[in-house]
């Protein structure tokens, strides 16, 4: 008889029966006392043993199927061009890749060939072969294959033996498992290529990497190229450019962003909304310098713990300098900068502070990646007394912030001590409970990130879900007893004797930079009106119109609305287009009934027409919507 488990349930099944449960639930794989092994792994099992099926369905199953098309789409490769090399080629989120050196990238066109050709490998049905051989055979066998790679590899595994893979004469170095046979590939898709380095090393020769992806079933692949074009569709990079929002140069530089007038416009709207509200909630704003000495990240533990992030530093008058990567050590000088007592307590410092961090070129990414962004960033002092409490407080604004810009959904994690850190282990453990304590006050379910705090603290990180339910890491909150040690920062408590105050990091956005690329993803770059650069724009049929229209935009200019007079002598269905295109939230359309009754017609950008109304009746409806922050009915679906 042979163990089961279950849904957490142990069955004993003889080994027909397991056979027959094995062909019901499609299984691809099987777990062996909690190891992944190959179907074929079942001869070997003993009654002591305890099995689980893995199924196609299953994300362990759905990973090893997409790895087994990693292996097919190389055997494609080799095939159609023989003189490439094989490197890497794992399973990852959503597909696979695989890492090819060929000097030139591979074309569309090529891209059509490989597919083609691993379809007739996929229905050709070959079994994947495991074998375990000695390392010394491994480098022999990929020698004589010309495999430099998986030599590399190979030399640098510790066991004795090293296990390969092979399906219909194409030999591969992997530690599996892998599907049974090349035909349970049902439904899959090359996608794109890109450079990457071996290794991930920018010293080390660009490779060719291929991207794809593989379903259970072709519904799901058509259903997920689908939702790769509405990515398509909304990235904030394409939609930057065609909306004038921001710019990057390669004369000023990688990761450097330029806000073109449209995307300031925004920025100032977010800027003054976060200024407003920090003060409501009894912050007092802040400005610090760009630079400081090095000496300052040395005393705080940036230079130990964060160096390869930061930039080179830089002389002045024979002082090391450094483009500052974070603000806090600013904050803390703020709070030195007077005596302390307890009825100052807590103490909460707000700054829109710009840093620059170094990242590599090959992980730029428009605004989601880049090397000097603003932080909307914060530092609160407090007592352990009110520790729990303000974390509950930062926890409120972040929602009320987050949901203002129409984000409801998201995922929250604390993350804990990483393996780099300073301080005791008594107060990690007394951060991470006022972490949690604080979510479990507010009951808000969370999920625990081992191992992911920052060097002095633990954190909460929030990922908001966009439109399409992607998970994006904005706001943070971190606990921190060591900094305010390191700078040795006090308060006169109300025993008259000098205490330590509790330093609380956060961001609410994180960056303005991330927070708009992904704003204008979330909105496809429909902005609710009172983020829109351009409100409203007005347009005329003819040009005897323009003198009522140049009223019309003067009003609504002394009205605060940001509008635009479109004097163009074009056809009012060229003018809707381009408005359109814009994503302007109001066309104001004027002709001659509109000049002769002293109205408006007003088009949404939906294509929605609103009734002739009253100029005065749609600035009172506008001024609302703006007040109140909101724009349902142009929030995309």
């Amino acid at each position: 008889m042979i163990r089961l488990l279950k849904e957490g349930n142990i069955t004993e099944l003889d080994k027909r029966e397991l056979i027959d449960l094995i062909k019901e639930s499609q299984a691809i794989a099987i777990k062996v006392n909690g190891v992944l092994k190959d179907l074929s792994a079942l001869d070997s099992i003993n009654s002591h043993d305890t099995l689980e099926i893995v199924s196609q369905n299953s994300p362990e199953g759905l990973e090893i199927l997409r790895h087994s098309t990693a292996h097919v789409m190389a055997h494609a490769v080799k095939e159609l061009f023989p003189d490439v090399k094989v490197t890497i080629g794992p399973a990852i989120e959503d597909g696979f890749y695989y890492d090819f050196d060929r000097e030139s990238s591979f074309t569309e066109e090529e891209l059509r060939k490989i597919e083609k050709k691993m379809q007739e490998i996929i229905k050709a049905r070959k079994p994947f072969i495991r074998r375990e051989i000695s390392k010394e055979e491994a480098i022999k066998l990929f020698e004589n294959l010309g495999e430099d790679y998986k030599i590399e590899i190979i030399n640098e595994i510790e066991d004795d033996k090293v296990s390969i893979y092979e399906e219909g004469g194409f030999v591969d170095l992997c530690r599996g498992p892998h599907i049974p046979h090349t035909g349970m590939i049902k439904a899959f898709k090359l996608l794109n290529v890109a450079g990457a380095y071996w290794r991930g090393d920018e010293k080390n020769k660009m490779l060719q990497r291929i991207y794809g992806t593989a379903f259970p079933s072709k519904e799901e692949l058509e259903a997920y190229l689908r939702f790769l074009e509405e990515i398509k569709k909304r990235d904030h990079r394409r939609l930057g450019k065609q909306l004038r929002l921001f710019d990057i140069s390669d004369e000023i530089g990688a990761g450097l962003i330029i806000w073109l007038p449209n995307g300031a416009v925004v920025r100032k709207v977010i800027e003054d909304f976060w200024k407003d509200e920090h003060l409501k909630a009894g912050y007092q704003l802040l400005y610090t310098p760009h630079i400081a000495k090095l000496e300052l990240w040395n005393k705080s533990g940036h230079l130990d713990f964060y160096r390869e992030n930061m930039f080179a530093p830089m002389s002045v008058d024979e002082v090391a300098y450094q483009l500052k990567p974070m603000n806090c050590p600013f904050h803390i000088q703020v709070y030195k900068s007077e005596l302390r007592s307890y009825r100052d307590l807590p103490l909460r410092f707000a700054e829109l502070g710009t840093v620059y961090r170094y990242e590599r070129s090959g992980v730029l990414h428009g605004l989601l990646r880049v090397r000097g962004f603003t932080q909307d960033d914060a530092h609160i002092f407090c007592t352990e007394e009110n520790l729990e409490e303000e974390i509950q407080k930062v926890l409120d604004f972040t929602i009320f912030i987050l949901s203002t810009f129409g984000f409801d959904n998201y995922e929250i994690y604390i993350s804990t001590r990483p393996e780099k850190y300073v301080g005791t282990l008594e107060n990690w453990d007394r951060a991470t409970n006022a972490l949690e304590q604080a979510l479990k006050e507010r009951n808000l379910p969370y999920q625990i990130d081992p191992g992911e705090g920052v060097f002095y603290g633990p954190k909460i990180d929030i990922k908001i879900k966009d439109v399409l339910n992607r998970a994006w890491q904005c706001s943070t909150i971190q606990v921190d007893f060591n900094i305010p040690e390191r700078f040795d920062i006090t308060y006169r408590g109300k025993d008259g004797y000098e205490h330590r105050p509790i330093m609380i990091h956060r961001a609410l956005m994180g960056s303005l930079e991330r927070f708009m690329g992904v704003l204008i993803e979330h909105y496809a770059g429909a902005f609710p009106t009172w983020l829109s650069p351009v409100q409203a724009v007005i347009m005329t049929i003819s040009e005897k119109h323009i003198n009522y229209a140049e009223n019309i935009y003067k009003k609504l200019r002394d009205e605060g609305l940001r509008v635009k007079l479109d004097r163009e002598n074009e056809k009012i269905g060229y003018k809707i287009r381009q408005a359109t295109l814009d994503k302007i939230p109001y066309m104001l359309i004027i002709g001659d009934k509109e000049a002769e009754g002293g109205r408006i017609t007003v088009r949404l950008r939906s294509g929605e027409n609103l009734e002739l109304i009253e100029l005065e009746k749609f600035i009172e409806l506008v001024k609302k919507e703006i007040k109140e922050r909101k724009n349902i009915k142009e929030v995309p679906k």
